[in-house]
């Protein structure tokens, strides 16, 4: 199941794009505070939540990963445990932005591996953006592999299709 808690359009998209390019941490707790009433209305009975991983590169170059900004204050909200080392990203892939769909699910395509401690649980995994969906569905598969009972997925925001 994926849910998009809104559309990736400004003032969002200022705001995504101040926490991930502008290194400007604050954002993420504000967009997680006005997320929680939305992730609450959910009902998801989840046991973790797990930040989607970045690649060694990426992390290196931008120094930090805009959604455990989001995703952490949001797992304190909900009273869930925070998990992001249980899954990482075991191939390095190039950015998703201008890929078309079938380019997408080959660049993502076994990136993910999860820990142990996902087996015979509820996973809510998070990611800034989602568009075709193709790396919430590599984690989620991921995940399943690893034993996952039910995988959520959650986005802040949802890229349209023009």
């Amino acid at each position: 199941m994926l849910r998009a808690w809104t559309i990736f359009e400004d003032p969002i998209r200022h705001a995504l794009h101040k926490l991930k390019y502008r290194k400007d941490m604050s954002m993420g707790d504000a967009i997680a505070f006005h997320m929680l009433p939305f992730v609450q209305g959910l009902n998801w009975q989840v046991d973790m939540i797990i930040p989607t991983p970045l690649g060694k590169d990426r992390m290196k170059h931008r120094g930090y990963n805009q959604v455990v900004m989001i995703a952490k204050p949001l797992a304190l909200g909900l009273k869930v445990k925070y998990a992001p080392n249980e899954l990482i990203r075991k191939k390095e892939t190039r950015t998703q932005v201008g890929l078309t769909k079938t380019e997408r699910r080959k660049n993502v395509e076994g990136a993910f591996q999860a820990g142990a401690g996902v087996r015979r649980k509820n996973i809510l995994i998070m990611d800034d953006v989602s568009t075709t969906g193709s790396t919430l569905s590599a984690v989620a598969e991921s995940l399943y592999q690893a034993g996952a009972e039910n995988v959520y997925a959650l986005t802040v925001a949802r890229a349209l299709q023009h």
